[in-house]
């Protein structure tokens, strides 16, 4: 599937569906999939960033991603779905193994993380917390690290 086409899926996939801030939730992928972008990584990443929720957030299947594109997209963006009662040691185990899932998650995060000011600060504190403690390490040597450390830091300030 060519990226410009994943685009306008998701754009129809989510169309009904907002933020908590209340932009079109669509915008949150595209932004995911713009970081990846800027890091110079593939098409293959940049669509699993476009893809990264529907599974968990449209009624979109495995099967119906897998018939879009390949076995390597769809493995990625399945495992990226958090499944109703998941537990995150076993979640972030799964994504670690992962390269594609694992890039996509903490561009996930950092594109969540320069939003956060925009929730309660409860929300920020709980957000921070989680993020220090399973996504650092996860970053750790990889194109995003700094990414990530750089809107940390920023919400925390």
């Amino acid at each position: 599937m060519e990226l410009e086409k994943a685009k306008e899926y998701i754009k129809e996939k989510h169309k009904n569906q907002k933020r908590k801030q209340g932009t079109p939730y669509y915008l949150h992928p595209l932004e995911v999939s713009i970081i990846l972008k800027e890091k110079g990584l593939s098409e293959t990443y940049q669509i699993v960033g476009l893809f990264h929720d529907l599974i968990e957030d449209t009624e979109t299947t495995y099967e119906e991603i897998l018939e879009l594109t390949d076995e390597e997209i769809a493995d990625a963006v399945k495992l990226l779905t958090k499944e109703k009662g998941y537990v995150m040691r076993d979640y972030i185990n799964r994504i670690k193994h992962n390269e594609i899932a694992r890039i996509v998650k903490i561009a996930d995060r950092i594109h969540n993380l320069s939003e956060t000011h925009l929730a309660s600060k409860k929300f920020q504190e709980r957000y921070i917390k989680e993020t220090e403690e399973w996504f650092i390490d996860l970053a750790k040597d990889t194109v995003l690290e700094e990414n990530l450390n750089k809107e940390l830091t920023k919400i925390k300030s």
